[in-house]
């Protein structure tokens, strides 16, 4: 469990905690960009391509659950070497998928591996770390996932060069299995509670009904936080076109939102160790419920830049902050199954969100579709104000 506060130090978690991250991240971006044109290069029309793409997504959602069992029969690091086996087994099947069939099953187990991969080393680290560091460590954990998702395209850039599409996909293996082997590195945590199997092993059903209140009440801010992050993606690029930016000013735009985002994540999370949790999560979430608001009126470069750069200051300052809230929230017994429903929601979020965003496009217009997405934001302010509490929580 924990290590004591005062003998504590990151130096010693640092490369097994956080370097498979980077790694795993660094993999997942290289792919990123080349997922829809990889589909379209097997006959994909370009609604199936979109589709595919959403795949990733489905697969984590779908196996969230399933990730929760996993991590609690075999432990953190076995969970993330193998869920490093499996992204590298996904991303070979994907660069020599004979048919778009073979192709889109590769994809959904890349967001399967990456269900499981994200769930064990979030467990670990609430285990591994200190409560009065964990928003720190947590906060950091997303903003090195982050990191490596932003320098991915620029090395699966570099590859396409030499070895085609292709390219992107041998750079993801390269990168998961250096992620896999540094994770071997990673020390045994001592779980207590070893004799539960005398008063019974918690299940997923029995921890979903004995904390139904936090997932009914701070669970559907966490469902809005994932909303209005996934939806923020397609919205930028989108209002871009809608200006008529070309794609070299739509990539500095959105470049320049991820690097503010990169920034500041660390500050962040001292903040909430030492002033709660909501004095981030709030503000996190209204920056970005006002910037949405306000993109609509944007009408050229430089206001979607303005716009952009706060979009990307408020997502930045709340990175980990639903990793901690569902840290702070999982019981001692049961948490690899409360994480598992804690990122199902999370995720179930990320998934509706963009679908909302769609379909008030096509009825409304894409203005009305920002909009709505900007008044989620300032909804899950409101519930996160509402129920989180305004001191750092104590351990379950």
């Amino acid at each position: 469990m924990s290590q004591d506060g005062a003998e504590f130090s990151f130096k010693k978690i640092a490369i097994p905690a956080f370097g498979p991250s980077i790694l795993f991240g660094l993999g997942e971006g290289a792919i990123l960009p080349v997922i829809a044109l990889s589909a379209r290069g097997l006959g994909a029309s370009v609604a199936i391509a979109a589709l595919v793409v959403t795949l990733i997504g489905i697969g984590s959602l779908l196996s969230n659950i399933p990730a929760s069992i996993l991590t609690d029969k075999y432990g953190e690091r076995w969970s993330i070497v193998g869920a490093a086996g499996l992204s590298m087994v996904a991303m070979i099947l994907c660069a020599v998928a004979p048919n778009l069939w073979v192709y889109g099953l590769g994809v959904l187990l890349i967001g399967a591996a990456s269900a499981v991969f994200n769930l064990a080393r979030q467990k670990y680290l609430t285990e591994a770390v200190p409560i009065q560091y964990r928003a720190r460590a947590l906060s950091t954990l997303g903003g090195v996932m982050r990191i490596g998702v932003f320098i991915g395209p620029f090395i699966g850039a570099l590859a396409i060069n030499f070895f085609q599409l292709a390219g992107a996909y041998w750079v993801g293996v390269v990168a998961v299995v250096i992620a896999g082997l540094v994770a071997l590195s990673m020390p045994d945590l001592v779980h207590e509670g070893g004799a539960q199997s005398a008063t019974g092993a918690p299940t997923v059903r029995s921890i979903l009904v004995d904390r139904r209140r936090i997932f009914l009440t701070i669970g559907i801010g966490v469902l809005l936080v994932g909303a209005v992050r996934a939806s923020r993606q397609a919205v930028l690029p989108l209002w871009a076109e809608g200006l008529g930016l070309d794609a070299s000013t739509t990539s500095l735009i959105y470049g320049l939102s991820g690097a503010v985002d990169m920034l500041v994540f660390y500050p962040a999370g001292k903040v909430m160790d030492r002033r709660g949790r909501a004095w981030v999560a709030v503000p996190s979430m209204l920056l970005m419920g006002i910037s949405l608001l306000l993109m609509p009126l944007t009408t050229g470069a430089l206001g979607l830049l303005l716009v952009a750069l706060l979009i990307g200051f408020g997502n930045g300052i709340g990175s980990g902050v639903v990793m901690t809230l569902g840290a702070d929230y999982s019981p001692a017994r049961g948490r690899a199954q409360f994480l598992g429903i804690w990122r199902f929601l999370a995720d179930l979020g990320s998934f509706s969100g963009p679908a909302l965003l769609s379909g008030l496009t096509a009825v409304i217009s894409l203005a009305f579709g920002v909009a709505a997405t900007g008044l989620i934001g300032l909804a899950a302010g409101a519930v996160l104000w509402y129920w989180i509490p305004r001191s750092p929580k104590t351990p379950s």
